[in-house]
């Protein structure tokens, strides 16, 4: 990430520019005169001017991420947590700009504004409020919830797309019938579990294995609802409130045949540490399939090989396939354009990048039902439209462990 700061101090002459009149300057003609007899010549046609191509009419997009540019004037500084902020905002414009720049060479036509939100609330109210942002035909950002929300309130009755593009906040938060959510909120990642194990796997029972927290449910309840409908209730979901590790009562509603099921929706640390270990032990008895918390594919202390042991399954949209020959081309491309190494919000950018483009250089109608369906190097886009609550992607992977590594579940 240190490779791209000097980038943050450049950037602040890019924005202050990026909007500002290209001046041509043409030579004025000269006219002589002579009082000598003219020589005649031979009179040649006169040449056809070639005729020039008409340039595609740009198309306007504005993105508003936290650089917070002010930190780098005289006098001021980042402190850590604002300096690594800004270098996910230049990483995720690098990418998305990349991706614009490569459409721009097969004939499309972009301008590209860019805003500054300081990651304040205030100023993304302000921005709401802007002409130049207001008559984008895209505006993609600002990036946190609270910006979001202070951003889309002054926004409600403009029929522009606001992309929200790294927040998985659930969009009933902001209730902007406008908004583009691009990663899919928990419930998604519940639904694509649930529906998973209905089609896939096909059990008699779930187990949900529950710390107590309220917080809990907003995994847990879209789990079920779409676990009963799409298995008809077939499926038997059993709830369990899990105390110091104690699974002994359910031993005896397990099978020693066939897969049995289990549920951990908690991402807190002591908890995970002592009830997968007391899991562990289950399964030495019995045959046990897990399916844990997206966020657990951060968690350092939980070890690979308990985890496969487990035969653990999480839900995902962060996994890039390095070995695709369309990766290892944007990352070359991305290498000789920075000179540094892209980031998964470099990744990120290039991927909604390329796909907000492409609808604007096809003439795609963005305030309709239906989306385009897009397979991104980092992620793929299926989106829903809400009442309401604007686009929401809901496209998630499965993931399993496999050699100590995740692999997608084809």
């Amino acid at each position: 990430m240190s490779g791209n700061k000097w980038f943050i101090f450049v950037l602040a002459a890019l924005i202050l520019g990026a909007c500002s009149p290209k001046v041509r300057t043409v030579p004025s003609s000269t006219v002589k005169t002579t009082t000598e007899n003219p020589v005649t010549k031979p009179v040649k046609p006169a040449e056809k001017p070639p005729v020039k191509t008409p340039e595609a009419k740009a198309s306007v997009i504005s993105l508003i991420l936290p650089f917070g540019l002010d930190h780098a004037a005289g006098g001021q500084r980042y402190t850590a947590a604002k300096l690594k902020m800004a270098n996910m905002s230049v990483e995720y414009y690098q990418g998305f700009k990349l991706a614009l720049d490569s459409l721009t060479a097969n004939g499309s036509n972009y301008k590209l504004q860019i805003f500054d939100s300081k990651d304040d609330a205030a100023q993304a109210h302000s921005l709401g409020l802007n002409p130049q942002v207001k008559n984008s035909e895209i505006i993609v950002g600002p990036v946190f919830p609270d910006d979001v929300k202070a951003f889309t309130a002054m926004l409600t009755s403009a029929r522009k797309p606001i992309v929200s593009p790294l927040s998985p906040a659930a969009p009933a938060t902001f209730k902007n019938q406008n908004l583009v959510t691009m990663t899919p909120p928990l419930e998604y990642h519940a639904m694509g579990a649930a529906t998973f194990i209905a089609k896939s796997i096909k059990p008699k029972k779930v187990f949900i294995l529950n710390s107590g927290f309220s917080a809990e449910k907003l995994y847990t309840s879209p789990f079920k609802r779409t676990l009963d409908s799409l298995s008809k209730r077939k499926i038997q979901v059993v709830n369990i409130t899990v105390v110091r590790g104690n699974l002994t009562p359910l031993a005896a509603q397990l099978s020693n045949k066939d897969q049995n099921i289990f549920l951990v929706p908690s991402t807190k640390q002591a908890f995970l540490m002592v009830t997968l270990k007391s899991l562990d032990t289950l399964s030495k008895k019995f045959p046990v399939t897990l399916f844990g918390h997206p966020n657990w594919e951060k968690y350092t202390f939980l070890k690979a090989a308990l985890l496969q042991r487990l035969n653990t399954h999480i839900t995902s949209t962060d996994k890039v396939n390095y070995k695709s020959a369309e990766t290892n081309t944007f990352l070359r491309s991305y290498r000789r354009t920075y000179h540094a190494e892209p980031t998964d919000y470099a990744i990120k950018g290039f991927d909604q990048g390329l796909y907000f483009g492409k609808l604007l250089a096809d003439g795609e109608n963005m305030n309709k039902p239906d989306l385009q369906d897009f397979t991104g190097l980092h992620n793929s886009f299926h989106f829903i439209k809400k009442p309401g609550l604007g686009w929401i992607n809901t496209h998630v992977d499965i993931l399993r462990y496999q050699n100590f590594d995740l692999k997608k579940v084809e």
